[in-house]
């Protein structure tokens, strides 16, 4: 399967998220298009055929709030492929329950509703930790893909 895999990350904490999550899929056998949102031009880097899935990852801005560069993917996304999008979308982030939680990995919340994802919002404090934070990637890597494998092929 062909899964877009984008994400913006600030201190790197979503990033390592978004490589356990890329790892966990090439080794199950899918091609992952992989797209650091804060790196460029995003509406160039962006496929020009619409992924069997796509994986977003974000941070959270202040006060739960989806920071400007994963925005500015979300337009890129529907500039290329409509709203609703052809694919599914399944949605991870990264945040601090220090800030309170209302607003803990807030921008994955606001994503996940915003693309009606039918997947649960993976959601990490701070970076991943240990075997235990591994784990919960991977299972929810593993559901993600399952679920869209089940899907595509009915």
């Amino acid at each position: 399967m062909h899964i877009l895999l984008a994400f913006a990350s600030l201190s790197g904490n979503t990033r390592e998220v978004a490589m356990l999550v890329r790892g966990r899929c090439e080794a199950l056998g899918h091609r992952v298009a992989w797209l650091d949102v804060d790196a460029g031009d995003i509406a160039l880097a962006l496929p020009a055929d619409p992924p069997a899935l796509c994986l977003l990852g974000s941070w959270t801005d202040n006060a739960g709030r989806t920071p400007a560069e994963m925005k500015d993917c979300v337009a890129a996304l529907r500039d290329r492929f409509g709203l609703p999008l052809p694919f599914p979308a399944a949605v991870f982030g990264t945040g601090e329950t220090q800030w309170g939680e209302e607003y803990y990995c807030g921008a994955a919340r606001r994503l996940a509703r915003f693309f009606h994802s039918p997947y649960p919002v993976l959601e990490i404090e701070q970076m991943p930790h240990g075997a235990a934070d591994t784990h919960a990637i991977h299972h929810w890597t593993d559901a993600v893909l399952a679920t869209t494998e089940t899907s595509t092929t009915c």
